[in-house]
């Protein structure tokens, strides 16, 4: 029993917990806060009215020309894929199979048969 007579026989204290009655704090809003809250809903109401303008296309001709080709090529291969159905995709693919080298097969792995 000496070996547990220099025991402390308290209730457990947590760190940074204060007393167990007053939980969280609540923060309090700052008044600049909602000032800015404010400056920025009118700011915002004002580019709306100002952004009505055109939009000026800063891309060079090549530019344009590269993404024009791009979007004409996947609507190729967009078509190309839309026009085979399942099955002749996968008949497709059995013939490529059987095209193969028996280079990928599982080896045998016994060597007395």
């Amino acid at each position: 029993m000496s070996e547990y007579a220099a025991s402390q026989k308290s209730a457990l204290k947590l760190k940074g917990l204060g007393s167990i009655s007053a939980g969280k704090r609540k923060k309090k809003k700052d008044k600049e806060s909602k000032h800015r809250l404010e400056q920025l809903a009118t700011s915002q109401n004002d580019e709306e009215g100002k952004s009505n303008k055109t939009y000026v296309d800063k891309r060079t001709p090549a530019q344009m020309a590269f993404d024009k080709m791009q979007e004409k090529r996947q609507m190729e291969r967009i078509l190309n894929k839309a026009s085979k159905t399942h099955k002749l995709r996968v008949e497709d693919f059995n013939r490529h199979l059987d095209t193969l080298t028996e280079h990928y097969d599982i080896p045998k792995v016994s060597w007395t048969k």
